[in-house]
């Protein structure tokens, strides 16, 4: 099964008899014992709190504790705290394409031995379980807009995002430590086709985003101020994750999306090396891997896709008929080449920084 596919994963058949927690999780803890967590905060976490942390603490008497951090930060402390000696986090959130880079195996604790346990099971997606982290979910950062005129047209590609004349307003894109995304939304908006992407033409890239800088209001660098901009009419056109868009269309907002203008990304949880409360940790991770309950829940609030396809089952129809559809998935959405990224990451943050400034 290709990344691409976890986007749209069609439920199993099969039904796994038992969910045991791999590591004996089950049974009340003794009092105080807790496990921290770095996240994006904001309703990210809310929903992860609600599927996910409160459910375990209410089945194993271990505390969850959230620290918010942006991705650059999270990346940045957790590397520091390792170097020095002086962990006080035990799991940190990472995207999937620098959880695939050989600097994060110097943070991140091996958990092969863990992943083990889950041999065999055929419900949870192949890479669900790596040495650097397990899967958390998978999603998309995708062009999402304004729809309070229901009369306008509607954007559906990054052409359209530099189109300022016929869709007027300010727009958004992020701003942190992979901007690799921003440089191929503009490529992809200047005509390079999808199959040609790899490697992006750095120079092309930038040149296309001159062009479209004096209409950009944000550059968002966290996850709730990619939204907020939304909320504050800031902008009208924003490149900004699944997850954060559903949210806020779930408070009412009217904003659309367009899969004609995505790009696969993901999140995994990794464990530090070295981490305070390791086991705690570690059955924090196998609860989320063995309970589809959690998984589905979770993807309910966020629309994003679960590891596990029996998760899959329990979304409601209406998430289920959300997610993009066989024809997005063939011929839209970028799965983004992290092998290059990560190749070329050194290189295409210091070109940003430059141009940012």
């Amino acid at each position: 099964m290709t990344t691409a596919k976890y986007l749209i994963q069609r439920p199993c058949t099969f039904i796994v008899a038992a969910f045991a927690l791999v590591l004996g999780a089950s049974g009340h803890a003794s009092a105080n014992e807790e496990v921290i967590i770095a996240s994006t905060g904001g309703a990210y976490d809310k929903a992860l709190r609600e599927a996910w942390f409160d459910p375990f603490t209410k089945e194993t008497g271990i505390t969850v504790k959230t620290v918010a951090a942006t991705n650059a930060e999270m990346r940045a402390k957790a590397t520091a705290m390792v170097k020095t000696g002086n962990v006080s986090w035990d799991l940190f959130m990472q995207g999937e394409i620098q959880a695939m880079s050989p600097q994060h195996l110097e943070t991140a604790a091996d958990i092969s031995d863990f992943c083990r346990n889950l041999d065999g099971r055929e419900d949870l997606v192949a890479d669900a379980c790596r040495p650097g982290g397990i899967r958390l979910q998978s999603t998309a950062t995708l062009l999402v807009y304004d729809r309070s005129n229901a009369s306008a047209p509607v954007p559906e590609t990054w052409a359209d995002m530099w189109d300022t004349k016929r869709f007027p307003g300010g727009r958004a894109f992020p701003n942190f430590d992979d901007p690799w995304r921003v440089m191929a939304a503009a490529l992809l908006a200047d005509g390079v086709p999808r199959d040609k992407l790899f490697p992006l033409d750095v120079d092309r890239a930038f040149a296309k985003l001159d062009e479209i800088r004096p209409s950009v209001s944000v550059w968002w660098k966290t996850g709730d101020q990619s939204v907020q901009g939304f909320r504050n009419k800031d902008y009208s056109l924003g490149q900004i994750w699944l997850t954060r868009a559903t949210a806020l269309k779930a408070e009412g907002h009217p904003i659309g999306w367009s899969y004609k203008a995505a790009f696969l990304v993901g999140d995994r949880v990794a464990l530090l090396k070295d981490a305070p409360n390791r086991e705690n940790a570690l059955k924090l991770m196998a609860y989320w891997l063995n309970n589809p309950k959690a998984q589905a829940r979770a993807c309910e609030l966020l629309s994003c896709t679960p590891p596990s396809n029996l998760a899959i089952e329990m979304m409601s129809a209406e998430v289920r008929a959300s997610m993009p559809s066989p024809v997005d998935i063939e011929e839209h959405i970028i799965v983004p080449d992290a092998e290059w990224i990560n190749a070329n990451a050194p290189r295409l943050l210091e070109r940003w920084n430059a141009w940012i400034r």
